[in-house]
């Protein structure tokens, strides 16, 4: 036979076999291996289908679930809550999920090798090939309602009568006299047993022999740690493989020299099974002592041909529990096969830290036991390289409880980043700790939310931490926060800040309670007794005496909730404004037992409302005096600018004027405006506007609007008369500055020289278009103490029209001015019957949206 997934030689072509017909060999088959006792046995977790021959997917389940559980993962996250998980979060959930899978695969391996062996009995007994094996033994496991590798475990039980066969048969026959339920507990035994034996036989070293009579063996039996010892030639004990122990624990025990009495010790001298209810009682060391000193031990030797070459200790986490003599016989087989893989597997080649390091270890080690917090050892772990990767976890103490359920024993010894894989997150935990090691410095940060990733469900807590150096190590501690301590220390902090002390008074018995901020309140040492409700008028000011009677009244009498505000009197003559509620309390009779409630000083709040009551009386008088002054600018702005005027005796001239104050009377203005005829006969037009509002605003164009009246009696040109404004301006008016445009008119030759002071110019509506004058340069008035102007002309033809303006007609907040100008041409172009029409009809589509008063002057050519 060549090959198991085929048939060889002449079977190759036709698919039959050179021996037998299977078929015809069913009984006989039957008859070999006893196949009722089969058949009785119950399904396990693995059905195989009837045609097909069994994969994988017909061995994992068994073993699955004897695997510890899955690592969960620590980072840091926003107050936030059950988020989508991050990019680290998918990839720890993958590793997760990779390792799950990968201790399945070696369940499946250790199932199919069994399934494999059996097969390999059947090619050999029945003659036939290895597919025919395959298919018999899927349609006889179909057959007995059991699993493939039930039956399997059941074929080699019958073909090898060896002590674990013996094993199972005494399990069965002493459980329940033979029931179907006994029965499948025997086959369940059978499988753990010869799960273990085929992967311990498979191993490359006594650790991983160690880890699978664990895993799969002694685990289902409630053990949480198993320890393989070689007997040396002079009665020594060698660590040959561990499973459970940390690495650091492992290393210290790697060596027992001859002489000293330990568990393992006492097995080997004697040659015999010790059974150590508790190491504490017992008062005999052994490895892992230290962590679980009430451990309850169990040592048989282990040898083959009549040699004890070593000794196989069991340690359960409690006192040792009663073993019933089937479980005895299980832990006796497992014994002789450590001795078999003791006679041909090497040992462990695990590297132990030195001794200078297990010194420095072992005294941190001791410093985390006396801790109340969780805390880990963690030492560097370095690539071939010498580089960093991550840290190993040397020891967790016996405070530490992870997240996912695991025992320490599954976290000492491994790698940080393998058993938290989130600690590389968002939580930058990993980079903290490595900064750690590499300067020196300690870190501390408080309130550093932590999330465990358990079965990829975040589960987020607030924890302090700490991680600090020592030697070549690092301690890892966190303190995960209460939340009764954490509410207790929020309602402290939140009566502190809002200074509010809390009080109960029992009436029965007089007994007063207060709490520290009610001593601090009334400015009296702890150690002082507490002021009692009925004595609360001595410490008030005599005139909050009514206030307070009326408050007790109110509780004690009229027995309900109340609050009233007086003057406490503290010692050295210092007084604060205190507010006080309080509600009654009753017993089941509802007769008055007790008042409780809470003092607050609302010396500030009271301050501040004096503060404000001064400020509203002085903000009443200040609006009265501004309406005052913005009713006297008014008026006199009405005074001298009334909204239109009678119109002007001009010949060949028709003149309008339009006014609009400011909508809001503290914003009234100072555009002005003038239309008067000369004793030359010449018109003057003028419009101004002065910077800002009120009564200087108004008294500035006053100033401006009668000196341009005098000074155009000289018969000045426009350009002129705006140099000597603005001496006037400048000099005779206070730091006034102001825009206008100066106009003079013949009526005689129809010809207007106009000059602008930094005002927009005017718009001339001839025919049925609207255009600016050119912008003649001119700066403002009051700016400077000389200044020149330039003049321009321009001859008006009969039916023009010419319109001067103030910016409130035209200015936009969200709008430029070129833009301003061009919506007034579209408006001014329109026809209108009269100059009065076409004033009326500017006013009412302008955009203006400052608020600002606004000055029109139209005159139209007859």
């Amino acid at each position: 036979m060549t090959s198991f997934d085929g048939v060889d030689g002449d079977e190759g072509g036709t698919g039959r076999s050179s021996g037998p017909d299977p078929e015809q060999h069913k009984d006989h088959l039957s008859d070999t291996w006893a196949l009722p006792s089969v058949e009785a046995a119950g399904p396990g977790a693995i059905n195989a289908p009837a045609d097909a021959i069994p994969t994988e997917a017909d061995s994992p389940k068994p073993f699955s679930d004897l695997a510890s559980p899955g690592p969960s993962q620590l980072l840091q996250e926003p107050a936030g809550g059950a988020q989508s998980a991050s990019a680290v979060g998918r990839l720890a959930a993958t590793v997760e999920r990779l390792r799950a899978e990968v201790s399945a695969a070696h369940a499946a391996a250790d199932g199919r090798a069994l399934i494999e062996l059996a097969k390999g009995i059947m090619v050999e007994r029945l003659r036939c090939g290895p597919a025919q094996a395959a298919r018999q033994l899927t349609e006889l496991a179909a057959r007995a309602g059991a699993s493939t590798l039930e039956l399997a475990v059941d074929i080699i039980n019958q073909a090898a009568r060896d002590q674990v066969a013996e094993v199972v048969g005494d399990f069965v026959r002493q459980a329940n006299g033979g029931s179907e339920r006994a029965d499948k507990a025997g086959s369940s035994v059978a499988v753990r047993l010869r799960t273990a034996e085929s992967a311990a036989l498979a191993a490359d070293d006594t650790q991983a022999v160690a880890e699978s009579l664990l895993e799969h063996a002694l685990a289902p039996l409630g053990a949480t740690a198993v320890a393989v010892w070689t007997a040396g030639s002079d009665a020594s004990l060698t660590l040959s493989g561990h499973a459970g122990f940390s690495a650091d624990e492992a290393g210290r025990w790697r060596y027992v020299p001859p002489g000293v009495a330990t568990v393992a010790r006492q097995a080997l001298s004697e040659r015999r099974t010790v059974r150590v209810s508790s190491l504490t009682e017992a008062g005999i060391p052994s490895i892992g002592h230290l962590h679980t000193p009430g451990s309850g031990r169990v040592a048989l030797p282990a040898g083959t041909g009549g040699r004890t070459l070593g000794v196989l200790e069991i340690c359960w986490p409690q006192p040792l529990p009663p073993h019933s003599p089937a479980e005895a016989r299980q832990m006796e087989a497992l014994a002789e096969l450590c001795g078999h893989t003791l006679d041909s597997v090497p040992a462990s080649r695990e590297q132990y830290p030195t001794a200078r390091e297990r010194a420095d270890i072992s005294e941190l080690v001791d410093l985390s036991e006396g801790l109340y917090d969780p805390a880990l050892v963690l030492t560097p772990h370095l690539d071939a390289d010498g580089h960093l990767t991550d840290f190993r976890v040397r020891h967790a103490n016996s405070r530490y409880l992870d997240p996912a359920g695991r025992p320490r024993s599954a976290v000492d010894g491994a790698l940080l980043l393998e058993a938290y894989p989130m600690a590389a997150g968002d939580s930058e935990l990993f980079e903290k700790i490595e900064r750690v090691y590499a300067t020196g410095e300690p870190f501390r940060a408080q309130r550093m939310t932590l999330t465990a990733l358990v079965d990829q469900v975040p589960l987020a807590s607030v924890a302090d931490l700490s991680i600090s150096r020592h030697g070549d190590s690092v301690l890892l501690i966190w303190r995960i926060e209460d939340e009764a301590a954490r509410l207790a220390s929020l309602l402290q902090h939140a009566q502190r800040l809002g200074r509010i002390g809390g009080f109960e008074e029992n009436l029965v018995t007089g007994e007063i309670t207060w709490n520290s901020q009610l001593f601090a309140l009334y400015g009296r040492a702890a150690t002082e007794a507490p002021v009692s409700l009925q004595d609360l008028a001595a410490h008030a000011h005599p005139d909050d005496a009514v206030a307070i009677g009326r408050f007790l009244q109110a509780v004690l009498h009229h027995r309900r909730s109340t609050s009233t505000a007086f003057r406490l009197m503290r010692p050295g003559g210092v007084t604060r404004h205190i507010r006080v509620i309080a509600e009654p309390v009753f017993d089941a009779d509802d007769r008055l037992l007790a008042v409780r409630g809470a003092y607050q000083d609302i010396s500030s709040q009271h301050w501040t409302e004096v503060a404000l009551a001064a400020t509203r009386d002085q903000l009443a008088y200040s609006e009265q005096e501004s309406a005052e002054r913005n009713r006297l600018a008014l008026q006199l702005q009405h005074a001298i600018m009334p909204p239109t005027r009678d119109p002007l005796n001009a010949p060949g001239l028709e003149v309008a004027v339009r006014y609009r104050p400011a909508e809001s009377e503290s914003l009234v203005g100072g555009d002005w405006y003038d239309a008067v005829v000369l004793p030359s006969k010449q018109i003057l037009l003028c419009v101004g506007d002065v910077a800002g509002h009120g009564i200087k605003a108004a008294t500035g164009m006053v100033v401006l609007r009668n000196a341009m009246r005098g000074l155009a009696i000289t018969g000045a040109g426009p350009g002129q008369l705006l140099s000597w404004l603005n001496i006037v301006a400048h000099h005779l008016a206070e730091q006034v500055t102001a825009t206008a445009v100066c106009g003079l008119y013949d009526p005689e030759t129809r010809i207007l020289r106009w000059a602008r002071a930094g005002h927009l110019p005017p718009v001339l509506v001839r025919g049925e278009g609207a255009a600016t004058l050119p912008m003649l340069g001119g700066l403002l008035l009051g700016a400077l103490a000389q200044a020149e102007y330039e003049e321009g002309e321009v001859q008006l033809d009969p039916a023009d029209t010419l319109l001067l303006y103030t910016d409130g007609l035209i200015e936009r907040r969200d709008t430029s001015v070129q833009d301003s100008l061009a919506q007034l041409l579209t408006t001014a172009e329109a026809p209108a019957p009269t100059l009065e029409r076409r004033l009326d009809r500017l006013l009412t589509h302008s955009d203006s949206d400052t608020d600002d008063d606004t000055c029109i002057i139209g005159i139209k050519v007859s």
